[in-house]
């Protein structure tokens, strides 16, 4: 009975390592398979490019468990404030990190 678990148990492990690995081959980042895109929709308030900070008013944002408001988010990279403006409807991704609020992803709305 002990093989039998182990090939059930093992085979989804192997097959996601053999991804992995294929990816890495072909100059692909791995993480990429599993990276998404932004997942929650907002507005642009303000931005301030000096700082790194971007206000956005918000809907409920599930994943880091905070209700809709308006708020500053600081911003992972810095090129993502020369793609948008105060004003613009958007898709974006945020995280809790070190204590801050961060927002890692930015997209226009559709």
């Amino acid at each position: 009975m002990k093989p039998v678990y182990l090939a059930v148990v093992a085979a989804p492990l192997l097959a996601l390592t053999a991804h992995a690995e294929a990816r890495q081959h072909l100059g692909m980042p791995v993480a990429a398979a599993s990276q998404s895109a932004p997942v929650n929709e907002g507005e642009i308030r303000k931005i301030d490019k000096s700082a790194s900070k971007i206000t956005i008013k918000h809907g409920p944002l599930a994943k880091l468990d905070m209700p809709a408001m308006t708020m500053v988010f600081q911003v992972r990279d810095a090129a993502l404030l020369e793609r948008v403006k105060a004003g613009d409807k958007i898709k974006f991704d945020a995280e809790k990190v070190g204590g801050a609020f961060v927002v890692t992803k930015i997209e226009a709305a559709q």
